[in-house]
């Protein structure tokens, strides 16, 4: 546990709390610091292959804090180079799922669309509000939420500082599922449990190929996917996936 986080371990799956109550779970350089070290720390621990952020029941996270941002200028944030230690998040390279209820506004957005997978529940709002502050996103909303969800409706979201409920957001493409609120972390456990379960390096791979389809052409992509999927092949791992099967038991997964 931290000052902003409260961290659990269940089994190899890692579940992250947002942990400040009276600020509605606002993104402060403390609450950035160590989310990104506790998840820089999931990477290198081989015990750990999934983990899930969440928030509370009525917010995941209510954006950045602007407390910490008002009285900067430009040349602060150039010189702090504001935000951008949030392309860890980019680079972490086993799963992380997204927990999502109540509100999940301007950094909060941008960190639930972060991650792999947002299980989402039935009170969850999503927006990028912060044109209502004279300011616009600044952690890769305008980017990752086009990507999602195209255009016209990014637009609408951002220059209008709108939010979407979580009906609209699943079919528009910001959420994998919307389950039941008081199911919502046991929902997204089981989820990451599954993923735990799953050959290691496999996992690893699967997500790389899928992320590259959100930057790669057609073709490239195509064959990028094709390479990842001869080099597994080479594992000890796909051997007894593929043995097991045929024997019609429980595979053994080692992460060789």
């Amino acid at each position: 546990m931290t000052e902003t986080l409260l961290v659990e371990t269940h089994g190899a799956v890692l579940l992250i709390r947002l942990n400040r109550p009276a600020a509605l779970n606002a993104i402060n350089a403390q609450l950035g610091k160590e989310l990104l070290g506790t998840l820089a720390a999931f990477e290198t621990d081989p015990k750990l292959r999934c983990a899930v952020i969440t928030g509370s029941e009525k917010v995941f996270a209510a954006g950045a804090d602007v407390k910490d941002m008002v009285g900067k200028t430009t040349a602060d944030m150039l010189a702090e180079n504001y935000f951008a230690e949030f392309d860890l998040m980019s680079r972490i390279r086993k799963p992380v799922i997204a927990a999502v209820a109540g509100f999940a506004l301007g950094g909060g957005c941008e960190l639930a669309m972060m991650c792999d997978i947002v299980i989402a529940a039935e009170n969850a709002k999503f927006g990028q509000p912060e044109i209502t502050l004279g300011v616009s996103p600044g952690m890769g909303g305008s980017q990752r939420l086009t990507k999602l969800v195209g255009k016209s409706k990014a637009m609408d979201m951002v220059l209008t500082g709108r939010m979407m409920d979580v009906v609209e957001a699943e079919r528009a493409g910001i959420v994998s599922r919307i389950v039941p609120l008081a199911a919502l972390v046991e929902e997204a456990l089981a989820a990451a449990q599954k993923i735990a379960g799953m050959a290691p390096l496999a996992v690893l791979a699967n997500k790389e190929m899928v992320n590259a389809a959100m930057e790669m052409p057609l073709a490239q992509g195509i064959l990028f996917e094709r390479r990842l999927f001869h080099s597994l092949f080479a594992l000890e791992d796909r051997r007894e996936g593929m043995t097991a099967f045929i024997e019609k038991r429980k595979p053994v997964f080692t992460g060789k």
